[in-house]
């Protein structure tokens, strides 16, 4: 912990997640009935079988989002159609123009406070679809960190090490002084490693027990985690 200097962290599943909300209501306006508890709780399990799809496959970030979103709705009990194809067109839409990780969990301000008086210096290091920087300027997070990298933007996306350099001669941090915290294993940890940065995985539901990597269930874990390290320094 007295090494660490940079938290690179991800976007959506760490920082931010689907409106469900949002989501629910985008179904019901083409006669479609789901809650959004019953989205959000098919949520976490979805992005680790997509995860799992990853290490075998080579999609971008853009097909899995939507491969994602289907199947959220599906394992919500949403039948597949024309009616949840146009449902999740509007969402697409919403999606280009806003940002559909709009949510932010109680607990993430204040851990990044928390962070940040611990002297680190925080940037996002997401795979997003270019309009990262303006949703969080609506969502009032941009304050927290000392940039933040779009994979569109940029050109390149998590796991290519080339994206990690990228946001490393931005933040001015070096790769032996970074910690980055991200929500899928195939992604996140291996391009990380890639990279010679340590991992951190964000994993709620314990799904990720048997894989070798150091887990926190949420962002507030981890400040408490960080904190307790740099208290015994």
């Amino acid at each position: 912990m007295d090494h660490l200097e940079t938290l690179f962290l991800d976007a959506g599943g760490v920082l931010v997640f689907p409106n469900w909300n949002r989501v629910a209501d985008a179904v019901g306006r083409h006669g479609i009935t789901v809650s959004p508890d019953a989205l959000a709780a098919a949520e976490p399990r979805v992005k680790f079988e997509i995860d799992q799809s990853i290490r075998h496959g080579s999609s971008t970030d853009a097909q899995r989002a939507w491969m994602y979103m289907e199947r959220v709705l599906e394992i919500a009990g949403v039948t597949a159609g024309d009616a949840s194809a146009a449902a999740v067109r509007e969402l697409r839409a919403y999606h280009a123009e806003h940002n559909l990780w709009e949510s932010v969990p109680a607990d993430v301000v204040p851990a990044l406070e928390r962070l940040s008086g611990l002297g680190l210096k925080l940037v996002v290091v997401s795979n997003a679809n270019g309009v990262l920087h303006r949703a969080f300027d609506r969502l009032g997070l941009t304050q927290y960190f000392h940039c933040i990298c779009d994979s569109f933007l940029d050109g390149v996306e998590k796991p290519d090490p080339r994206f990690f350099q990228i946001a490393l001669d931005r933040a001015g941090a070096t790769a032996g002084s970074t910690m980055h915290v991200g929500d899928l294993y195939y992604v996140d940890v291996e391009g990380a490693r890639n990279s010679g940065i340590r991992p951190m995985l964000i994993d709620p539901l314990g799904l990720y027990q048997d894989y070798d990597v150091g887990r926190v269930r949420t962002l507030d874990d981890l400040a408490d985690r960080l904190s307790g390290m740099r208290a015994e320094v």
